[in-house]
C-alpha cells in the first residue's frame, strides 16, 4: 500500500490544473512501485538504493552511498559531505568488497539491511528482533540507525566502528553481553579491511585504552583520572572536547562530545597505527592536527621492558639503578632485573627526577583517589607516611607524592618509566625501592678507597709529566710554529676537531688570519702504516680527487684516508678549501674530517670510517640495490635536508656545497646519512646571498640551471641538486642514467607523472605496499617543488624540512622544472649504471 500525504492548498492547485495533476500522481505512484530512494535521509522497507543513489543526513552533514576507494572495488560508506576532502567514517562491507554497479542497498522482508547483487547478498545489520515497518536513518551525526515503526533502534553502525572515533561513539565494553567496541585500522589507504592495529579499552587495566598490533600491547592511555588519560596531557585542550568515562554494571566505555555541536573534528586510527585528532579549520577548510600518540619511540608501551628507563631525548633504553640488563626481545629491550634482592623493612630508595608515572605489574586503586596505583589520601606534610606505607610493603617497587598530597604507591615489575627533559613541564619524582645492600655495599667499599685511587692518582700524574715532557720537548723545537706532526696510528677519535689557524681561509671575504686550536696534522710515516702502505686490499675506490684507502689505527678504530693523485684535476686549492670548511662544522649529518697529511708533497685527508660506505651503492649498485625499505629512505631524506640546512642557516658562515649528489652523501653502521666532500663548496658572509663563478664544476643532472648556464649559484643551487637526489632516492633511479621511451630524463618524467596523477609509477618497485599514497604524492610534490626553473620559486631548507616532517604544512603547487626536456646525453638504459664505491668521494673534475 502506498500513502501520499498532500496537502489542502496543493490539492486546490491540482483541481485547477487537471493534466498536472495527473502527471504528478503518475510520477509518485512509478517511484513507489519501483521502490527506489533518491537524496534523502531515510530508506524504507521495501525501497531500494542503487549505486548511483545516496541517503543524505537532515542537516546535509554525512551522506551514505555505494563509492569506489581509488580502485575498481566498490564499498558501502558513510562519508562528511560537506568537507573538501570527503573523509570516510565508517565502512559496511569492509572485509567484502563489489565491483560493477549492479548492487543495491534494500531492507528486506526479514528486516535485514543488506547489499544485494547478481550474485551475493551481503547482510549489513544484526538480527534486528522485528520484520514490519523497518527503516534506516542516516542521522546528522554520521550514524546510521535501523529503526522499527516505533522509532526504537534496532542497529546502528555506531556499534559497529571501523577506523574513525567520533562525537557520541563509544571505545569499550558491554560487561554482560561481551560486546567490544574498538577501532580497528584498515589494510592500507585503499583497502578498508582490518589492519594491523586496534584500539581499545582494556578492563584489567584501570580501563586504560591500549592500543594493540596483533596481540602485542604497544601502547597504552595510562589510567583515567577524571578528567583525562593519564598519559595524554593533549586531552587538557576542554574548550574543544568533552571527555567522559562512563560505568555502570552493565558498560564501560570512553566518549566525547563537543562544546560546540559546530565545529567538525575527526579521530582516526590510522594504516600506521598512529592516533589522530582532528579539527576542520573554516578559514582553510584543512585539518588541523590537535595531537597524535604515540608520537615517539618512548612513546611505544613498554618499549624499554620492566625496570629501564626510556630516554626521550635520546630515544634509548637504560637500566635503572641497581638493575642489570636481560637478554633482548624480538624488536624491543628485554627490560632489566634486580642486581641485589629486596630484603623488606631493610630497603630503601632512590630519588628519580623528571621522570613520567610508570605502569606496574600489579595496581592498586582507590575509586576514591584520582591516581590509580596510589594508596590513602595524604597531605604534603605526611610524606614520611607515604615511604613507611611503601617501605612496610615488600611488594612494593618505588612511591610518589604529587602536589595535591596523593601517596602514589607501584608494586611488581615497574614498566614504561621515560625519562624527560629537566625543562618539560610532565615531569614527576618518583622514589625507587633498592636493596639494602645497595647502599651499604658503597658505604663498605669507602674504606677500599684510598687502595685504589692511590695507584690511579700516581698513573694519571707520570701520564701527565710525559705529556709537559713532549709538549716542551716540541715547543723548544719548534718555537712558534704549527705543532709537529702527529702520529696517526695513537689517535683519539673522539677529540673535538677545530680548524687551524686562517691560512686555509678560503671565504670571500677574507683577509684577517684567526687563531683556533691546532688542526692535527699527521704523519706520512704513520698513515702509510696505518694503510699498510696504501694497500690494494685496503683500497676502498678512487675519484677524481683520487683513491681512498681504509686504515686501522692501534685501537682498533677505522679510518679513510684520502689521498690526492698527482694526475687529479683537484690540487691544493681544492683540499685547502674542503680542509678549512669541514674542520668548522659540527652537525651529526656531516662527515666528519679528523686531519691531514702534507708531508713529502703529499696531500691527504683523513675522514671517520663510514662502514656502509655511500648512498648510490644502495640506489644503484646492483649487489645490494633494494636494501633500503621506505622507514630508512625517510630518515635519510630527513637528514640530508638537516644537514643542508645547517649548512644554509645555522654554521658560522653561510656555505654552498655546489655537489650535492648520491655519492657524496655516506651512511654510518646505523644508516644515518653524512653529507660528504666540500672540495667545490663556497662560504659566504651573512649578508650575501648569491655569487658569480667563471669555473662551472659540479656533477651534470644535479647542477641547477642559473648555475649551469650563467655560473651563478646561491643556496638554491643547493635546493635544486636536494630535489634531484629526492627523486632518486623515492623511485631508485639514476637521473643521468634514466632513458624513458620520450627521451626525458628523471626530473622530466617525475613532472609528467605528476601531471597525470600517476606519481605511484615513479616510486621503486622495491617499496611496493610501504609508502602510503599520501606519502608518494607529498614526497614527489615536495622534489618537484625543490627543482622549479626559476631560483625564486624553490623553497629554502628550512621550508623543505618544514614541509617533510610536518604533514600540517600545505604545499603549492609545482611550476615546470628545469631540463624537463632535456635528453640524457651520458647513459642509456643498456649501459650500466655508475654508482660510487667509495667511503669518502669528491667530485670529477673532467668535462660533463
Amino acid at each position: 500500500m502506498v500513502e501520499f500525504n498532500i496537502s489542502k492548498k496543493n490539492m486546490a492547485t491540482m483541481r485547477k490544473f487537471p493534466c498536472i495533476s495527473l502527471l504528478i500522481f503518475s510520477c509518485l505512484y512509478l517511484q513507489a512501485y519501483n521502490g527506489t530512494v533518491s537524496a534523502t535521509d531515510t530508506l524504507f522497507q521495501g525501497q531500494n538504493m542503487t549505486a548511483s543513489g545516496q541517503l543524505t543526513s537532515s542537516a546535509n552533514t554525512f551522506e551514505l552511498g555505494f563509492f569506489s576507494l581509488g580502485s575498481t572495488n566498490v564499498y558501502l560508506v558513510i562519508r562528511m559531505k560537506n568537507v573538501p576532502t570527503k573523509d570516510i567514517v565508517w565502512v559496511a562491507n569492509r572485509d567484502l568488497p563489489f565491483t560493477g554497479s549492479s548492487m543495491i542497498l534494500t531492507i528486506n522482508g526479514d528486516g535485514y539491511l543488506v547489499i544485494v547483487n547478481d550474485r551475493t547478498t551481503y547482510r549489513v545489520s544484526d538480527d534486528p528482533s522485528s520484520s514490519q515497518n523497518v527503516s534506516a536513518t542516516l542521522l546528522d551525526s554520521g550514524n546510521l540507525v535501523l529503526r522499527n515503526g516505533n522509532l526504537d533502534i534496532l542497529w546502528q553502525s555506531f556499534d559497529y566502528p571501523s577506523n574513525m572515533f567520533l562525537p557520541g561513539m563509544k571505545l569499550g565494553y558491554n560487561k554482560k553481553t561481551g560486546k567490544v567496541w574498538s577501532l580497528t585500522s584498515w589494510l592500507d589507504e585503499e583497502d578498508p579491511n582490518k589492519g594491523k592495529y586496534e584500539l581499545k579499552m582494556d578492563p584489567t587495566n584501570s580501563n586504560a585504552v591500549k592500543l594493540i598490533r596483533g596481540s602485542e600491547p604497544i601502547w597504552s592511555s595510562g589510567p583515567w583520572n577524571g578528567h583525562i588519560f593519564v598519559s595524554m596531557p593533549e586531552m587538557r585542550l576542554d574548550y574543544i572536547f568533552n571527555y567522559s568515562l562512563y560505568s555502570d554494571e552493565n558498560e564501560t566505555y570512553f566518549s566525547y562530545s563537543l562544546y560546540n555541536p559546530g565545529t567538525i573534528t575527526r579521530f582516526i586510527l590510522d594504516v600506521e597505527g598512529h592516533i589522530k585528532e582532528y579539527a576542520l579549520l573554516e578559514s582553510t577548510q584543512g585539518w588541523f592536527l590537535f595531537w597524535s600518540q604515540p608520537r615517539q619511540y618512548c612513546g611505544v608501551l613498554n618499549i624499554c621492558g620492566s625496570f629501564s628507563n626510556c630516554s626521550v631525548e635520546t630515544a634509548s633504553c637504560q637500566c635503572l639503578r641497581g638493575f642489570y640488563p636481560l637478554e633482548n626481545r624480538q624488536g624491543q629491550n628485554g627490560g632489566c632485573m634486580r642486581s641485589m634482592p629486596l630484603t623488606c623493612n631493610k630497603d630503601g630508595f632512590i630519588k628519580m627526577n623528571d621522570v613520567t608515572y610508570p605502569l606496574s605489574s600489579t595496581q592498586q586503586i582507590n575509586a576514591t583517589n584520582p591516581f590509580p596505583y596510589s594508596g590513602p589520601q595524604v597531605s604534603s606534610s605526611h610524606k614520611d607516611s607515604c615511604k613507611e606505607a611503601c617501605l612496610n610493603n615488600c611488594s612494593c617497587s618505588a612511591y610518589a607524592y604529587n602536589t595535591s598530597g596523593h601517596c602514589l604507591r607501584w608494586y611488581g615489575d615497574i614498566v614504561d618509566l621515560r625519562q624527560l627533559s629537566s625543562k618539560d613541564p610532565n615531569g614527576h619524582t618518583i622514589f625507587l625501592k633498592l636493596s639494602a645492600s645497595e647502599f651499604n655495599n658503597g658505604r663498605g667499599a669507602s674504606k677500599y678507597l684510598w687502595i685504589v685511587a692511590i695507584p690511579a692518582v700516581l698513573l694519571v700524574l707520570l701520564q701527565a709529566s710525559y705529556v709537559v715532557i713532549r709538549w716542551k720537548k716540541s715547543f723548544k723545537n719548534k718555537g712558534n710554529r704549527e705543532d709537529p706532526s702527529q702520529d696517526i696510528l695513537l689517535f683519539d677519535m673522539e677529540m673535538s676537531i677545530t680548524t687551524s689557524s686562517g691560512e686555509f681561509s678560503g671565504s670571500e671575504n677574507s683577509g684577517k688570519q684567526r687563531k683556533d686550536p691546532a688542526f692535527p696534522l699527521f704523519s706520512f710515516a704513520s698513515v702509510s702504516t696505518a694503510t699498510e702502505n696504501f694497500s690494494l686490499e685496503n683500497k676502498l675506490g678512487e675519484g677524481g680527487f683520487g683513491p681512498v684507502h681504509k686504515g686501522k689505527l692501534l685501537n682498533g678504530k677505522e679510518i679513510a684516508v684520502k689521498r690526492l693523485s698527482k694526475r687529479s684535476g683537484q690540487g691544493l686549492e681544492e683540499l685547502k678549501n674542503e680542509t678549512m670548511l669541514i674542520a668548522k662544522l659540527q652537525h651529526r649529518n656531516l662527515v666528519r674530517l679528523l686531519g691531514c697529511c702534507l708531508e713529502q708533497g703529499e696531500k691527504i685527508l683523513i675522514y671517520e670510517f663510514m662502514p656502509n660506505k655511500s648512498l648510490d651503492l644502495f640506489l644503484f649498485g646492483s649487489d645490494i640495490e633494494g636494501l633500503l625499505d621506505w622507514g630508512t629512505r625517510v630518515r635519510i631524506i630527513e637528514g640530508i635536508a638537516q644537514g643542508l640546512l645547517y649548512l644554509h642557516q645555522y654554521s658560522r658562515l653561510r656555505i654552498i656545497h655546489r655537489d650535492l649528489k648520491a655519492s657524496n652523501i655516506l651512511l654510518d653502521n646505523e644508516m644515518n646519512p653524512k653529507i660528504s666532500d666540500f672540495g667545490l663548496a663556497r662560504m659566504f658572509g651573512d649578508a650575501k646571498l648569491q655569487a658569480n663563478t667563471n669555473r662551472i664544476v659540479g656533477t651534470y643532472g644535479y647542477m641547477s640551471p642559473e648555475y649551469a648556464m650563467e655560473g651563478l649559484f646561491s643556496i638554491k643551487s643547493d635546493v635544486f641538486s636536494f630535489g634531484v637526489l629526492l627523486l632518486e632516492i623515492i623511485s631508485g633511479k639514476k637521473s643521468t642514467g634514466f632513458y624513458h621511451c620520450s627521451s626525458l630524463n628523471l626530473v622530466g618524467h617525475a613532472w609528467e607523472l605528476w601531471k597525470g596523477d600517476r606519481v605511484v609509477e615513479l616510486m621503486d618497485p622495491k617499496l611496493k605496499d610501504q609508502i602510503p599514497c599520501r606519502m608518494q604524492q607529498r614526497y614527489v610534490n615536495v622534489a618537484l617543488l625543490c627543482v622549479q626553473e626559476m631560483a625564486a620559486d624553490r623553497p629554502t631548507m628550512s621550508e623543505v624540512v618544514a614541509m617533510l616532517t610536518n604533514e600540517l604544512t600545505v604545499l603549492n603547487s609545482p611550476k615546470k622544472p628545469a631540463f624537463s626536456n632535456a635528453r640524457n646525453m651520458t647513459n642509456s638504459s643498456n649501459q650500466p649504471a655508475n654508482f660510487s664505491v667509495n667511503n669518502v668521494t669528491v667530485s670529477s673534475m673532467e668535462p660533463r
